[in-house]
């Protein structure tokens, strides 16, 4: 009797090892096979979340961003008009300064480098060719651009208004201008809206949204319209 309990308990065990044996032999094929299910779906989703992110911050809009935080800083700081290429402007400056300080420095030097054998005048003469031919493309960039008004200030009521203009090292510079100043912009300048205290500037029609304001700007009594 006690020989029969005994070998009926040797064969529970061992029927309990061989089933924990086989569990533990499928169980990291079947955690394996969870991961190859899921980690293709997570991958997925990361890479949707991921291309969704870069297609917003890659969008190019023409004009600012229009959130909360700009609309805030209309409220408290009075700006009333952005510029819709400020951003345009100040890149294109910062390039078009950057490649006139290269010529100019190094124009010289890769001149004399490259051609040994010419004479020293005609070198001189290609250096400073150069140097006047960036040298003028950047002046000619700052004043195609100098009108452009990049921001203004306006309170209603007052008598005077703040621009933000810039200057040939792409900074920028606030000017204070009265409404009694302001002038038709006697020239054939192009993109020129009204002139005050001697100074022409440029503000786009289209992105002004306080049309009271833009017929304070654009007096009626001008020669012709700029657009």
């Amino acid at each position: 009797m006690a020989r029969s309990s005994l070998l009926h308990l040797i064969r529970s065990q061992a029927r309990a090892y061989r089933s924990g044996h086989h569990f533990a032999a499928v169980a990291p094929h079947v955690s394996h096979a969870k991961v190859e299910v899921n980690s293709p779906t997570k991958f997925a989703l990361a890479q949707r979340r991921w291309s969704s992110r870069a297609e917003d911050d890659n969008k190019i809009s023409i004009g600012p961003r229009r959130g909360r935080d700009v609309e805030n800083e209309e409220k408290d700081s009075g700006i009333v008009y952005y510029g819709p290429i400020s951003n345009t402007i100040k890149t294109v400056k910062l390039l078009s300064l950057s490649t006139c300080c290269l010529s100019v420095s190094l124009g010289p030097v890769i001149t004399f480098m490259t051609f040994p054998d010419m004479d020293v005048i005609l070198k001189g003469a290609f250096a400073s060719s150069i140097i006047f031919l960036s040298a003028s493309t950047t002046a000619g960039l700052h004043w195609f651009v100098n009108p452009y008004i990049h921001r203004l200030r306006w309170h209603p009521g007052s008598d005077s208004f703040e621009v933000e203009m810039m200057s040939w090292l792409a900074t920028y510079l606030p000017k204070t201008i009265k409404f009694a100043d302001i002038r038709p912009p006697e020239t054939k300048r192009p993109y020129v809206s009204f002139k005050a205290n001697g100074n022409l500037y440029f503000i786009d029609a289209q992105h002004c949204h306080n049309k009271a304001l833009l017929a304070k700007l654009t007096p009626k009594d001008r020669p012709f319209f700029n657009v």
